[in-house]
């Protein structure tokens, strides 16, 4: 049975309903606006070990000592390439020796995320999730999604959808955890 819908399009409504838990069970990540860094309630740090484009494996327990931003992107997510030139600028702004972006691609062919970067040159790792094993393990369902770990490894803030980066507000609570003691 195939109703037809506003447009004249046909939708087979036995697929709708896999849509839909698709949806609901956040196996299909969508792209969203966040307001603001909101405090991390949601447990512990999760491991990151991830390889980068070159192959060189990251471990974020490695940066310990230092302010971690853990993003989480796709190319195909408008917001998720629009935030990453002022995650950058935050990088350089604070200070690479003490603060490090590290961006999670979600399960993209590395010749995809290799254009993107041409065109948009980071100075931050690319760390690459072909599985989602560490999405699902963060518990991402929607991009992007960042995270913000103190310098002893603990998440202490996250925001889910872009956010602008360098609003005096976002910039100086992650400051002010550089300073902390």
């Amino acid at each position: 049975m195939r109703p037809r819908f506003f447009d004249g399009c046909t939708v087979n409504l036995l697929r709708f309903p896999l849509l839909l838990v698709a949806l609901c069970w956040g196996l299909w990540p969508i792209a969203v606006t966040a307001k603001e860094l909101k405090p991390w309630n949601g447990g512990r740090t999760p491991p990151l070990v991830l390889s980068e484009l070159d192959g060189k494996s990251v471990d974020l327990a490695a940066h310990r000592g230092k302010v971690v931003l853990v993003n989480f992107w796709a190319t195909w997510c408008e917001p998720c390439r629009d935030e990453m030139p002022a995650l950058a600028r935050l990088q350089k702004k604070l200070g690479p020796q003490r603060f490090v972006v590290l961006a999670v691609n979600v399960d993209e062919p590395e010749s995809r995320i290799r254009r993107f970067l041409e065109q948009t040159p980071l100075g931050f790792p690319v760390l690459l999730d072909p599985e989602r094993k560490a999405g699902r393990a963060w518990s991402v369902r929607v991009l992007p999604a960042s995270y913000v770990v103190d310098r002893e490894g603990r998440i202490r803030y996250s925001a889910v959808g872009e956010l602008d980066w360098e609003n005096d507000a976002v910039s100086a609570r992650i400051a002010a955890m550089l300073s902390a003691r």
